[in-house]
């Protein structure tokens, strides 16, 4: 099935591991007619924007997703972030299960969606800390 795949002026979008970008000044549409690893500019994660520990996990599903040459090296580092985390905060462990369930099954892009459930929940743990005037490492 085909993907229609609107990209505004400048936007980029990840396609199968190559990074394009609109340079027209202008709106234009794509279709992707196979099945390849895809992320649009917002669903994007920059290494050096990965600053939390939740975010590192996004990023490097994102690796597997888009690099998947590299799987095993990219599944081990998945594997000591969750364990880390889950370790700090135990109230994770549901949402690592669907996450891990989805790497498992090779459904990258719905591990990255669930992912980005779990940075949310980072976020307000940690907004409710600083709050609460609880110190965050």
């Amino acid at each position: 099935m085909a993907l229609k795949l609107s990209l505004k002026a400048s936007e980029r979008v990840i396609a199968g591991g190559a990074v394009l970008r609109n340079a027209t000044g202008k709106t234009i549409e794509l279709m992707v007619e196979n099945e390849v690893p895809l992320l649009r500019e917002k669903e994007i994660l920059s290494e050096a924007k990965a600053d939390t520990p939740c975010k590192r996990v996004y990023f490097v599903i994102q690796l597997m997703y888009i690099d998947g040459k590299n799987l095993p090296k990219y599944q081990e580092l998945y594997w000591d972030l969750a364990r880390d985390i889950i370790n700090a905060a135990p109230s994770t462990t549901g949402m690592f299960k669907i996450i891990s369930e989805a790497i498992y099954n090779g459904k990258y892009y719905q591990a990255l969606k669930e992912t980005r459930k779990l940075m949310q929940y980072e976020e307000k743990a940690m907004s409710h800390a600083i709050r609460s005037g609880r110190s965050v490492q």
